[in-house]
């Protein structure tokens, strides 16, 4: 007989202290967004990447804004310069003008019983004693004011994203009306940006991943911030693979590019983009890991506001027309934003961020992300996580069991707990929350999202959605 122990989860963490960081006004506002057309010629490994403009102790004049060959792009772009509490100048790629918009607008249906609609998986603690967005909004504190770190969630969310994060400004948390993918939710996390400063360059990155090599994921994301503001590239983070995983897209990486030609030494290598791959068969994916030459689509991404603009503007011209609506709105103040999105949002049109511009798009590059990463995409991969026994369960939680192995318990119960039990069961997943209960073959973890639409269908379950 067994039996294994482990830390008893809990609601996500309250933070200690609220501090008072708020964003400044405008000083002005640009009447359009920038129409400028993004560059049409692939990224070429010998072109070298320019040195930043912004480095120096001056500013940009208005409306230029540096490109791939280091030159100003044309100009009909007013300069909105926002100036952070220690009313230093705004410098492009500097730290007061990067931002991070973190997405955190799904809803975690995977992760039933103990995610929730209104308490979705990022928002709850499965591993650690903070959320997956708190410990997100962590990991990129020391590279951007908290004051420039935005959450785009859904509206539903908003409430519980605030009360998590006091730290941050009010009007830093947009919950979406409905989700329309991520696309739009780019899209409009770039029009609360650019409100505040068409110079900004910004990170994109997911609410939910593992990451805990916290040093190497930022020294990574420093770099992409420093390569996003020397020119009109798109920056995304590639993950080395370990395995031949299928549940992840790949990045097909080409040539190397050069190093800068001044300005800090940067520690990331950067590759050009030959082409996006979708999850691949068993197969597939053994062949790209055996090629040294693809790596994981975790899903981030780093550009200037200007370069994304342009690539909405020739690659997504709805979205971008979207994008100035959102833009002129959100200059205007929250509350003008939310009343144009309840009205408009809707009707924007359905689609990922990868397939609108990623593929599309011919200047992306892809930094060499050599740090551990996961993407908990279901059950399963928690056991990644945890201490497993000699049988391989892996279980938070009392269990003790007789010729059980290789499940994975969780015990999310907050009163009554008892001991589990588990006898002859293989390859299983146990869930117990104070409500409901879940026991799932790991085969089918993919299934409990149908689960959780079939309840949603019901009157009688749905509220246990």
């Amino acid at each position: 007989m067994k039996r294994s122990s482990s830390p008893t989860p809990a609601r996500a963490a309250q933070p200690a202290s609220r501090t008072q960081a708020k964003t400044s006004k405008a000083q002005a506002i640009p009447a359009k967004l920038p129409n400028t057309q993004a560059p049409k010629s692939p990224v070429k490994a010998s072109i070298k990447i320019a040195a930043s403009q912004g480095r120096s102790a001056k500013t940009l004049p208005s409306g230029a804004t540096p490109s791939l060959s280091g030159k100003p792009a044309p100009k009909g772009l007013k300069t909105v310069s926002k100036k952070p509490s220690s009313a230093a100048p705004v410098t492009r790629g500097g730290a007061s003008d990067r931002f991070v918009i973190i997405m955190a607008g799904g809803r975690g249906e995977r992760f039933w019983p103990v995610s929730r609609e209104k308490t979705p998986k990022q928002l709850i603690r499965l591993l650690g004693e903070r959320s997956f967005l708190q410990q997100a909004v962590d990991r990129v504190r020391a590279l951007v004011p908290v004051d420039q770190i935005l959450i785009i969630t859904n509206a539903v969310q908003a409430a519980e994203v605030r009360r998590q994060l006091p730290e941050l400004p009010r009007e830093n948390v947009i919950g979406e009306p409905v989700g329309r993918d991520t696309c739009a939710a780019v899209t409009l996390g770039a029009a609360v940006v650019g409100a505040r400063s068409t110079t900004a360059v910004m990170a994109v990155l997911p609410a939910d991943h593992v990451i805990h090599d916290e040093k190497g994921f930022r020294r990574v994301l420093s770099d992409a911030f420093d390569i996003a503001s020397r020119g009109q590239v798109i920056v995304t983070i590639g993950i080395q693979p370990t395995g031949p995983e299928t549940g992840y897209g790949y990045i097909h990486s080409g040539d190397v590019l050069p190093a800068p030609a001044s300005g800090k030494a940067l520690k990331t290598p950067f590759f050009k983009v030959e082409r996006f791959v979708e999850k691949p068969s068993l197969e597939k994916a053994q062949e790209y890991v055996a090629s040294g030459h693809y790596r994981w689509n975790a899903g981030m991404f780093v550009w200037s506001f200007v370069t994304l603009t342009n690539a909405l503007s020739v690659h997504q011209p709805e979205m971008h027309q979207a994008c100035q609506r959102w833009f002129a709105a959100a200059a205007k103040g929250p509350r003008r934003l939310e009343t144009v999105l309840a009205q408009e949002y809707p009707e924007i049109r359905k689609i990922s961020v990868d397939f609108a511009l990623m593929e599309k798009a011919q200047n992306v590059i892809v930094a060499d992300g050599r740090f551990d990463w996961d993407d908990l995409g279901a059950w399963p991969a928690l056991a990644r996580h945890l201490k497993q026994d000699a049988e391989g369960n892996a279980a938070i939680g009392e269990m003790v069991h007789v010729d059980a192995a290789r499940n994975i318990v969780f015990d999310g119960r907050t009163r009554g707990r008892t001991p589990i039990t588990l006898v002859g069961v293989k390859d299983s997943i146990l869930v117990l929350t104070d409500d409901a209960t879940l026991v799932a073959a790991k085969s089918e973890s993919q299934k409990i999202k149908d689960l959780v639409r079939k309840l949603a269908a019901d009157p009688r379950w749905a509220a246990w959605v």
